[in-house]
């Protein structure tokens, strides 16, 4: 990205697209349907002290698009390995499973990574469910004979 162009910011109230509580992207018409361009907006997520943006170049200038989103704009698209080792993010980064991080709210799988809170997909939940266990008494992460209690979190 070319740091040397003048910048256009659009806050999230003036934006015409948000992410959903699913994370699909969305305007006035509904769900975003074109697979590339919501590849594009997913690969195109950053954060700074104002919050979550996405950005592209075009015409001369950078513009820089806060957006309004439901719980977080960060989903683990895919787990991989065999056991799951690493989540593949909508962003495109590939970041380790923190087994401590893991929690449960409202029935839907997050991490915590930092400041950050990132939502399991259904697919990645698929592939992480070899590792969960309930024991009845909790769910659990197991790995490498290690276990570790998912809590339960209000938000």
């Amino acid at each position: 990205m070319n740091d040397q162009l003048p910048e256009i910011t659009i806050r999230a109230d003036d934006a015409v697209f948000w992410m959903d509580e699913r994370g699909r992207w969305c305007n006035e018409h509904g769900p975003f349907e074109n697979p590339k361009i919501i590849e594009r907006f997913h690969r195109a997520i950053r954060r700074d002290a104002h919050g979550y943006f996405v950005t592209q170049e075009r015409d001369g200038f950078r513009e820089k698009v806060y957006f309004h989103y439901i719980t977080t704009p960060l989903l683990a698209v895919d787990a991989r390995g065999k056991p799951p080792r690493m989540l593949l993010l909508n962003t495109g980064d590939t970041i380790p499973i923190d087994p401590g991080a893991l929690h449960i709210r409202d029935d839907t799988l997050f991490m915590s990574r930092g400041e950050e809170l990132i939502r399991f997909s259904e697919r990645a939940m698929v592939k992480l469910s070899a590792c969960l266990e309930d024991t009845g008494d909790g769910l659990f992460f197991r790995q490498d004979g290690n276990r570790s209690r998912i809590v339960e979190s209000t938000g």
